[in-house]
């Protein structure tokens, strides 16, 4: 069986790490090249690198910091935040990343999934995205969570899959920074409407919510930020506690 990976999330707004509850109340969490370095030492499996805000002040990533983290890393690496075209994700690419990640600009054109898979492999493409519950159903937000479109998640999960994407990092909003536990319910039915890795993202707080999410959702890769940047939970001890409850993980 696949190792499970254990994923810390810097969020960077402004050269800075920060941390939200719900995707609101951002407040600051540490520099990310050091926190990058720190989490490589401890034995993160990858790193995921998100300009939270590149979207919707309409910029692209800061690439030279991007260089800075990469240089720290042994590990795989994912950007995302701002990449609408193929150009984008080459200098990315160029400046260290392994995989990128796309959300808003893939749901305002599905192709680009599809370019991206063909120009650097499906590997190379994960689709990051935001999902809360409304009305009954759970449905797709951009732009940082701040603007609710028309897709079910169910539905367009499934969409970018056929299109190419290599992996899905799926966000419940909901759950985010409330370090309430993942949305296992969820994460388990995507998980059985398709064939490739799952990243679990929003709700972490404890080593029992890790435990949980891959036992009862069965997913690839757990994804976290504040409890891991605020010390709360160490990722060598999350490790030998998942081992002790028969995950396999890489110690």
């Amino acid at each position: 069986m696949l190792s499970k990976r254990i994923i810390p999330c810097l969020d960077v707004k402004d050269g800075r790490t920060v941390k939200g509850v719900n995707f609101v109340d951002l407040r600051d969490a540490g520099d990310p090249v050091e926190l990058a370095a720190q989490y490589a030492q401890q034995g993160a499996d990858e790193l995921v690198f998100l300009d939270i805000t590149a979207t919707h002040e309409r910029r692209k990533t800061m690439i030279e910091m991007v260089k800075s983290v990469a240089r720290q890393l042994n590990i795989p690496f994912t950007i995302g935040g701002g990449i609408t075209e193929i150009a984008d994700a080459e200098a990315l690419l160029n400046a260290g990343a392994d995989k990128i990640s796309i959300n808003s600009a893939a749901v305002r054109n599905p192709k680009l999934i599809e370019e991206l898979a063909k120009a650097f492999g499906v590997q190379f493409v994960v689709l990051a995205v935001d999902t809360k519950y409304v009305d009954g159903k759970n449905m797709v937000h951009l732009n940082g969570g701040r603007l609710i479109t028309e897709l079910e998640t169910e539905t367009w999960i499934k969409q970018a899959e056929d299109l190419g994407a290599g992996e899905i990092l799926l966000t419940s909003m909901d759950h985010d920074g409330t370090k309430a536990g993942f949305d296992c319910g969820l994460l388990g039915k995507i998980n059985e409407m398709i064939n490739i890795p799952i990243i679990a993202s929003g709700g972490a707080g404890s080593m029992d919510h890790f435990t949980e999410v891959f036992q009862k959702a069965n997913v690839d890769a757990a994804l976290a930020a504040s409890v891991f940047h605020y010390g709360e939970i160490l990722i060598p001890d999350l490790k030998q506690e998942l081992k002790s409850n028969n995950i396999p993980v890489r110690l």
